[in-house]
């Protein structure tokens, strides 16, 4: 099917046109007409027009001035010069301009139905040709992050300080001076929504950086940044902190406030990727639950091994309580190793074992009173019966694993219908200016049972979900319309502009105004 547009400011030229390449094409076109230049930009612009008929001489905006405009839009596009007068001048800019034929009016009936023809030809041959590079594009799409993978792997789990890493940057073009890893972690990332973020990551970062990207393990994403020679040496420090900052300020901004990210320190050797991987990887690792950016060099507090131990700890039993089974399966493998790297005696290696699986049981009985694993029945005789490492590391992942899954499960089933009602009300009312108090009332409960009620079924407080459901709302609003500040801090309940600004920057670390035009550039 081919979108063919006639424009003339003489409807009896647009009639008769028509007329012949609908008798002559019936089926095989979809017609449109424009009585100016203007209206012909308008229609260009809105829909995908494959062939145009444009008059010369027109008021207003001329025929050259809006092949000019469209060609610049859509250079693709199959013009047909119309004109009464026959004059060099005349065709010659036309065909300069980028119009495949010129014709003089009066037209001929003939002429007129072999020109449609031709012109659906070109437009044929031009959508293979677009249609080849589309395949290869889809193909590069696709090829692209399978080799850009093997490269992270490679650089990750390399044991060969010999191995030429420099075919991978030569693949994509890249020249190499110095360079960086950074690796993030992406709250609320699952088997279900990891391409979605995978493919939003790597189309954000890499329109603006030149890198390369690894794919989800669990929930971390490891990143290779290039820093070339256009980098002044001395101010490649200070553009390599200003680069990761920004880096992380764009994920947070766009994916979660709560992204954690690592930094390795800069390097110039390619043999140096698998130690430069470890510290982004170990930095990620020294980064608040709640979010945070921590570059390798900055890591210089020494935490002593019981310290140490007991922060991961911690952090397993929080990652159980809500069903996190990747982040316990990783933080199985660091308490493992800790404690190896702490502990010369297995024996008390295994007694720290034991006494976390005692802990892992109670909070799993807690969580789901019915859930029943046999494994804590023979953990005593496993941890006895071995003096492999690997072997506790095993069992103690499996444990652990097993237990955040069936917390998961309890967790998607529950759904307090108060709890519920208390969400749809907040949605409905995000623009006016209420209460715990209000919500409350309206469910039929006591404004300290709700607010009890709330963070138990939730893991935040009342007032902790409310800002950050309208400050994200507020995000969106600024994003996606041309609202101003005022109208859309009224829109989430906020009557004091002022103070919605001081909100927004608290949450983003970036005020709404920064915010709009940043996402406008």
């Amino acid at each position: 099917m081919y979108n063919i547009l006639t424009c003339d400011d003489e409807q009896i030229v647009i009639d008769s046109l028509q007329f012949i390449i609908k008798k002559n094409f019936e089926g095989q076109i979809n017609l449109f007409s424009a009585l100016s230049g203007s209206d012909a930009l308008a229609i260009a612009s809105r829909e995908k027009i494959d062939i145009i008929f444009m008059d010369i001489n027109m008021p207003g905006m001329s025929g050259l001035e809006t092949i000019n405009c469209i060609m610049n839009l859509k250079p693709d596009t199959v013009i047909i010069v119309l004109s009464a007068f026959d004059k060099f001048q005349y065709a010659q800019e036309a065909m300069n301009l980028g119009a495949y034929k010129y014709i003089t009016k009066p037209v001929n009936r003939n002429i007129v139905i072999q020109t449609v023809r031709n012109a659906m030809n070109l437009v044929d041959e031009r959508r293979g040709k677009n249609s080849e590079g589309l395949d290869l594009q889809k193909k590069l799409d696709t090829v692209s992050p399978m080799v850009e993978s093997d490269f992270i792997y490679s650089c990750m789990f390399s044991n060969d300080k010999n191995e030429d890493l420099s075919s991978y940057l030569e693949y994509f073009n890249l020249d190499v001076a110095n360079y960086f890893f950074t690796c993030i972690e992406v709250p609320h990332s699952d088997s279900k929504n990891q391409f979605e973020f995978y493919s939003g990551i790597r189309k954000m970062v890499a329109e603006k950086y030149k890198c390369l990207m690894g794919s989800f393990m669990a929930n971390r994403l490891v990143m290779f940044f290039c820093l070339d020679k256009s980098f002044e040496a001395e101010d490649l420090f200070e553009s390599f902190h200003q680069m990761a900052k920004n880096i992380y300020a764009m994920l947070s901004l766009n994916i979660s406030q709560k992204v954690r990210m690592g930094v390795s320190r800069i390097s110039s050797e390619l043999s140096n990727v698998t130690v430069a991987c470890k510290e982004a990887l170990n930095a990620l690792n020294g980064t608040s639950p709640n979010g945070e950016l921590l570059f390798a060099e900055d890591m210089t507090k020494k935490t002593s091994a019981p310290e140490k131990i007991n922060e991961i700890r911690e952090r397993i039993y929080n990652r159980l309580r809500i069903g996190d089974s990747a982040g316990v399966k990783f933080l199985a493998g660091l308490f493992c190793s800790e404690q190896v790297s702490a502990e010369t005696d297995i024996d008390r290696t295994k007694s720290a074992v034991f006494e976390l699986l005692v802990n892992v049981r109670n909070i799993t009985k807690e969580l789901n009173p019915v859930y029943e694993n046999t494994s804590f029945d023979s953990a005593f005789a496993v941890l006895a019966g071995t003096q492999e490492i690997s072997v506790i590391q095993d069992f103690l992942t499996n444990v652990l694993v097993e237990c955040a899954s069936a917390i998961a499960s309890v967790k998607e089933k529950r759904e307090n219908p108060l709890v519920k009602k208390t969400i749809e009300y907040i949605e409905k009312n995000m623009s006016q200016n209420f209460s715990l108090e209000d919500v409350a009332a309206s469910v039929g409960v006591s404004p300290f049972y709700m607010s009890k009620l709330f963070k138990e079924e939730m893991g935040e407080t009342f007032i902790n979900y409310v800002t950050d459901k309208r400050l994200d709302k507020t995000k969106k609003l600024l994003a996606e319309t041309d609202l101003s500040i005022k109208e859309i801090a009224g829109q989430t309940g906020y009557s004091d502009q002022n103070y919605f600004s001081r909100q927004f920057k608290n949450k983003f670390g970036i005020s709404p105004t920064d915010f709009r035009n940043t996402n406008n550039q």
